[in-house]
């Protein structure tokens, strides 16, 4: 709870307050909210500092993260209709090497097409020896592949399931979006997850050329729904919070 709420503001950073409110949207104890944030302090997920906490360490290069997510992606960018491949050349690698990999290649918007094989059109120029220092120490990048049958490849990043799992968070914005148009309290538990869901869902985008689509893509239209959503959430909650304030 606490790293959904910091995820989702930006700058990443509130009152020890209004961490703690927002816990008791979901039943949480000011001691039990207060007692998650000094082990998150300690394990380095946030800093403390004049009353507030900021996100730090993992949690926020994930919060960069979703805030590029919720730009649509400029999928025209100089693409030629070639491919970049990472080939894993390491043999001997530990397991937990291997989970941090391909962790790296998902953050990539890479696709693992066979073991050891990891590919993404290159119209963004975002693979490659800078910026992803897991990757480089094992794998080696090929570029300017163009591949005998691109569809084949699209293939492996499973559109279809990403498209599938948009139109069904379109549909729960849709529902609640009058409510907190109405700046109803009573939703913001529930709108919170919501919330959080898309945002991780947005970062979780193929980010593939639009030639390379479907035309019913629904990328677009969730990032739209999404900021009037967000902007609603965000103002009720900032009404839920100041009448704690002034009360």
């Amino acid at each position: 709870m606490i790293a959904s709420t910091l995820l989702g503001v930006d700058p990443p950073r509130l009152p020890a307050l209004a961490l703690v409110r927002s816990g008791e949207l979901f039943g949480l104890s000011e001691g039990a909210t207060r007692t998650a944030l000094s082990r998150m302090a300690a394990n380095g997920e946030v800093v403390a500092d004049d009353g507030h906490y900021s996100l730090s360490g993992a949690l926020l290069e994930r919060h960069a993260r979703q805030q590029a997510a919720r730009t649509a992606p400029d999928r025209e960018a100089d693409w030629d209709g070639t491919w970049i491949a990472a080939v894993v050349t390491e043999d001997r690698r530990r397991a937990s090497d291997r989970a941090a990999f391909r962790a790296a290649a998902t953050r990539a918007h890479l696709a693992e097409i066979r073991e050891g094989l990891w590919m993404r059109p290159d119209h963004r120029r975002r693979g490659g020896p800078d910026g992803h220092p897991v990757l480089d120490a094992q794998a080696t990048w090929l570029r300017e592949i163009r591949p005998d049958d691109p569809d084949a490849l699209v293939r492996e990043f499973a559109l279809d399931s990403w498209a599938d799992r948009t139109r069904s968070l379109l549909e729960t914005m849709e529902r609640w979006q009058p409510a907190l148009d109405r700046r109803e309290v009573g939703a913001l538990g529930e709108t919170f997850v919501v919330d959080a869901d898309v945002l991780r869902h947005l970062v979780a985008d193929p980010d593939l050329p639009t030639a390379l689509l479907p035309s019913d893509w629904p990328g677009p239209s969730i990032r739209e729904a999404f900021a009037a959503f967000d902007r609603a959430f965000k103002a009720t909650w900032r009404e839920w919070y100041q009448s704690f304030q002034t009360s």
